[in-house]
């Protein structure tokens, strides 16, 4: 039997995007579309939430992008090694009670995030379009787990080297424009698809959920990183969500905050390579 916290399985999905399926069976008893986990890779590691992207008998599956210290340190955990800590279900479960035909759309990352809501409105028996968007062929990830989970699966890269040559929105569009009717739309990916989504989404008048994971930090509400005005209220994607109402969040507000932390995780990540570059010449 596998230990507490092990990983079991690890796998590279491209060079920078890791899945790790963790013996937790308590987490997987539990966990239900939308909700985080709370990992440490070690004693002194930092908290990271990770959104659950899929539940096997009692191994749960978290996908992480090696960002900053922290993934990079998490990354160098061998499969029959343990996590300090996996803590969760954490954070409220993505709402798909009612919705009988739906369209989700993922950016990068975020696909693997979208994979367990279509799979939860799929297997509720909701009509589900899945819309993946990435940069170029060679990153695309979980196609064949997208395709299972949805009834139609549309993959989009930004410079056409695979299925539609564009941006999620595009293809979004494209299939409003061609009739199809949506009781909600999900969007899950980084901020500016979620914010342009929401856009078309509002010419539609389709009621659209977002989850604000991407800007969540420490997953506790202490940090006010992840704070996100809401209809003019400020709320805690940790805490209050990670899911809100799309049509009613500050996306330019969050964009803003969330631009600050970028040059404090390149130079983590530099610092990081730096490191393990002088251990392998030592």
């Amino acid at each position: 039997m596998p230990k507490k916290y092990e990983i079991v399985r690890k796998k590279v999905l491209t060079p920078d995007i890791t899945s790790i399926s963790v013996y937790a069976p308590l987490i997987a008893k539990k966990a239900r579309a939308g909700q985080f986990i709370i990992l440490r890779a070690s004693e002194d590691g930092e908290r990271v939430p990770l959104t659950v992207s899929s539940v096997d008998g009692e191994l749960v599956t978290v996908v992480y992008q090696k960002v900053g210290d922290s993934t990079m340190t998490l990354d160098e955990i061998p499969e029959g090694e343990c996590l300090q800590d996996f803590v969760g279900p954490l954070g409220e479960p993505t709402p798909i009670e009612g919705v009988k035909r739906a369209a989700v759309v993922g950016g990068g990352l975020g696909c693997a995030i979208a994979l367990p809501v279509a799979k939860a409105l799929h297997d509720a028996g909701a009509k589900v379009d899945l819309i993946g968007g990435f940069r170029t062929k060679d990153i695309v990830i979980l196609e064949e787990e997208m395709g299972k989970a949805s009834d139609n699966l549309y993959i989009c890269t930004d410079d056409g080297s695979y299925g539609y040559n564009g941006f999620t929105t595009g293809k979004l569009e494209e299939l409003l424009k061609n009739g199809e009717k949506y009781d909600r739309v999900y969007a899950i990916g980084p901020l500016v698809m979620m914010k342009f989504v929401c856009r078309v989404t509002e010419k539609y008048d389709i009621p659209t959920t977002v989850s604000m994971n991407p800007i969540m930090i420490d997953g506790t509400g202490m940090c006010g990183c992840c704070r996100v005005t809401v209809d003019g209220q400020v709320k805690f994607a940790c805490v209050d969500g990670p899911d809100f109402d799309g049509h009613k969040i500050d996306f330019d507000e969050t964009i803003a905050r969330a631009a600050t932390y970028k040059e404090f995780e390149q130079r983590r990540r530099a610092e990081h390579k730096c490191r393990l570059e002088g251990m392998s010449n030592g």
